[in-house]
């Protein structure tokens, strides 16, 4: 006797079933030569003989059975031989998109490897590069020529339990700006982490682009170019737009939780405090951003001996990135025991032209941070203080750089931040690596091997005078597959702020636990990392009201993180059975 799980439409392509044992298989709703280009059902030299001879695939594949690991190790073995990184992100994304458990076994078992292919820095010319690699479609694209029917185009997606969405407009990707119709890359790189690091399946997971157009004139008069052919969408016409995305996919997906990602400045706060209470969402760039670079500035301090309400902290960059770091260290140093005030008085941030002073003209999300040139409390030659000039005056003892600038932070400054600081904290953070604001070698060698140094991107371990420093990487990842995850299991009607800053802090716990001499874990304990954000993250969201699986408030810590543990999606293939009644 079987039993289904959720019986799905037949705008799916298979049921999740158990047998009377209580083990889970799949019954396909198709056979044959369409079996096998299905990503998620495909598993190619896998498929057992008996699989073959029910679901119509005899004479189709070649006669050897393979186990999954047997794919795997031929697989990298293949991989290793590409040398390109954009090749590799090629190889990686044509894999995903013919064998997808495959894919995520060998992202899996080699994922300090090779998540910087399919993610940053990799991901940057993965997006610059989108209409030429462009081969197979993956996840749902409304432009301005369907809008209109986005509950059609909603309709046509076969996935009917959709938990995660990472939407983007492709405005302000990384540091590289508007990207078009190019951005689609990033969703489709965020949603593997989402499923690697942060046991989502992959089937509860869409890739989602918006393209409103772009004002790139190179892509514009680029007949290559994949996206519309027009400027952006502004204003008025643009809420609009998202708004007939917003709403068609509650409809869709009532359970789905909504990612932000690379939005620009204004439109990125826009959206976030548009849609926050009408669907469960949150901006990657502005609140992910700020968790990851608070968990690494407690570790810092903790490997200093030091408060975090003691620091003076200078922020190099006042975007979305910006000033959604200044945010979560503000709510840091508040926690801390200081007040709002006391917070704001030890946060410096900088903007292209120069530290924010309240008697400059600016945006409405930059205000908050401005100081009052009155009470700064030093002296400064132009319009507003440089960053040289704020590191000094300020008595800065953590430098953050968000700003997309190469090099922004030159050997004056990194000294002057150490004059303040037996071990500066320097986090030179934009993406890709091309924009970061200082290499690591150059900050340890400019203050002797005293500061605690932390990238965007990967860099390798630094060696000076007989000693090794690795550098930590402030990577999103460390926070955003976890806070979904456990959004997801908690079934979150809203992602607060404290859920935000709950994920920062089990980030720096696991941390001093497990790697007690670093200031953020190797990559390789992602999905360990994750579980414990999720678990914290499940906890918040009971104490702030909004978890609508309200059994989960009579588990103790312990069961929540087990229960994370078992709810995590690892990539395994699923034995076949031929569907009853002749469904396929």
């Amino acid at each position: 006797m079987t039993t289904t799980e959720d019986r799905l439409p037949l705008t799916t392509h298979y049921d999740v079933r158990r047998d009377a044992a209580g083990h889970r298989y799949l019954e396909p709703f198709v056979k044959g030569f369409d079996l096998t280009r299905i990503p998620l059902l495909n598993k190619g030299t896998a498929f057992t003989h008996e699989e073959r001879a029910a679901l119509g695939l005899d004479g189709l594949i070649a006669p050897q059975v393979d186990a999954l690991e047997t794919l795997v190790d031929r697989l990298y073995r293949d991989y290793v031989r590409v040398q390109d990184p954009l090749d590799k992100h090629v190889f990686l994304r044509n894999l995903q998109d013919r064998n997808e458990v495959l894919f995520y076994a060998l992202l899996s078992t080699h994922v300090e490897e090779m998540l910087p292919v399919v993610y940053t820095p990799t991901v940057g010319l993965a997006v610059q590069q989108f209409s030429k690699i462009y081969r197979v479609p993956r996840g749902l694209m409304l432009s301005t020529d369907n809008i209109d029917r986005a509950e059609q185009a909603l309709a046509n997606v076969p996935l009917n339990d959709v938990r995660i969405i990472v939407a983007t407009d492709s405005s302000a990707i990384l540091g590289i700006g508007d990207q078009g119709f190019g951005g689609m890359g990033i969703s489709i790189g965020k949603l593997s982490l989402y499923v690697v690091a942060g046991g989502v399946g992959p089937d509860k997971t869409l890739p989602v682009e918006l393209d409103v157009g772009t004002n790139r004139q190179d892509l514009l008069d680029d007949p290559d170019y994949l996206g519309v052919h027009h400027q952006r969408l502004t204003g008025d016409e643009y809420l609009a737009f998202v708004d007939r995305f917003v709403e068609a996919t509650r409809k869709r997906y009532p359970k789905a939780i909504i990612q932000w990602e690379d939005f620009s400045r204004d439109a990125a706060f826009t959206v976030l405090e548009r849609y926050r209470k009408v669907v469960p969402s949150f901006n990657d760039d502005i609140q992910g951003t700020g968790a990851v670079v608070l968990a690494g500035v407690l570790n810092a301090c903790r490997l200093k001996g030091e408060r975090l309400r003691d620091q003076r902290i200078v922020l190099h960059g006042a975007g979305a990135g910006g000033i959604g770091v200044t945010d979560a260290l503000r709510r840091g140093l508040m926690r801390d025991g200081l007040t709002d005030e006391e917070a704001r008085a030890r946060l410096f941030v900088l903007d292209q032209t120069g530290l924010l002073l309240s008697d400059r003209e600016l945006e409405g999300y930059k205000r908050t941070y401005a100081h009052d040139p009155a009470t700064l409390g030093f002296t400064y030659a132009g319009r507003a203080p440089t960053l040289l000039e704020t590191v000094q005056g300020a008595g800065a003892t953590v430098l953050v750089g968000l700003s997309g600038v190469a090099g922004a932070f030159d050997e004056a400054v990194v000294r002057a931040v150490h004059a303040n600081a037996a071990q500066p904290v320097v986090f030179p953070l934009s993406n890709p690596t091309a924009n970061c604001e200082a290499l690591p070698a150059d900050v340890l060698r400019w203050t002797g091997g005293a500061a605690l140094v932390s990238t965007g991107s990967p860099f390798a371990p630094v060696e000076l005078n007989g000693r090794t420093y690795p550098i930590g990487q402030g990577n999103n990842a460390f926070i955003f597959p976890g806070l979904g995850f456990g959004a997801i299991l908690a079934g979150a009607r809203e992602i607060t702020d404290e859920m935000v800053l709950e994920g920062a802090y089990a980030l720096a716990d696991y941390t001093a636990r497990t790697h007690p001499d670093r200031l953020y874990p190797p990559v390789s304990d992602l999905p360990a990392a994750s579980v414990e954000v999720a678990a914290r993250v499940i906890r918040q969201t009971l104490r702030d009201g909004v978890a609508q699986e309200q059994e989960l408030d009579g588990l103790d810590d312990a069961a929540l993180t087990d229960l994370v543990r078992a709810k995590f999606w690892t990539p395994k293939y699923l034995p076949f059975r031929a569907p009853q009644g002749g469904r396929a």
